[in-house]
């Protein structure tokens, strides 16, 4: 397996996990939320606020669509699915695991999408609204899927080790 992909709602472990599963199966870990913000030098929340979703979204994907790695753990941000030309390009180099996680879990993570840096377009404002846009996405481009709710960050980790097969 060359990859790991990670996709799903924002704090659903992506980065989290992602990094005890590279660790853990000794691969790299590529935190795209953290290179954007590095090539952006600016907080996520600030991109959204100053450039605008649809440029945060073409940045996001510029970013995905240049990856070129071997073994690691990316972890994508929770918008990357907007993109379709990004996901394909993910799909070519690794495997595409969906962190799923409930609405509700999601609301108890983060009780400020707009502080946290989530994409939010159009009439989305709400967690429920996020959701209901995104888990179709997610759903589609998923290779697999791990269930996260209930989970702390070693359990995840270990599901995502499992359900591909992978060890250290």
């Amino acid at each position: 397996m060359e990859n790991i992909v990670l996709i799903g709602m924002p704090a659903s472990g992506k980065s989290t996990a992602g990094a005890r599963l590279a660790q853990h199966i000794g691969y790299g870990l590529i935190d795209c939320d953290l290179l954007l913000r590095g090539l952006m030098q600016m907080p996520l929340a600030q991109i959204i606020a100053t450039q605008g979703a649809e440029q945060f979204l073409a940045a996001e994907e510029r970013l995905n669509c240049a990856l070129a790695c071997v073994r690691c753990v990316i972890a994508t941000g929770g918008s990357a699915v907007y993109s379709h030309i990004a996901m394909e390009h993910l799909a070519s180099i690794g495997t595409i695991v969906y962190l799923r996680l409930s609405a509700a879990e999601i609301e108890r993570r983060i009780p400020d999408l707009v502080a946290r840096g989530v994409v939010m377009r159009g009439g989305v404002h709400t967690v429920d609204e996020l959701y209901r846009e995104r888990i179709p996405l997610y759903e589609r481009y998923a290779q697999y899927t791990v269930d996260c709710d209930g989970k702390n960050i070693e359990e995840t980790a270990g599901a995502i080790a499992s359900v591909l097969g992978v060890t250290g």
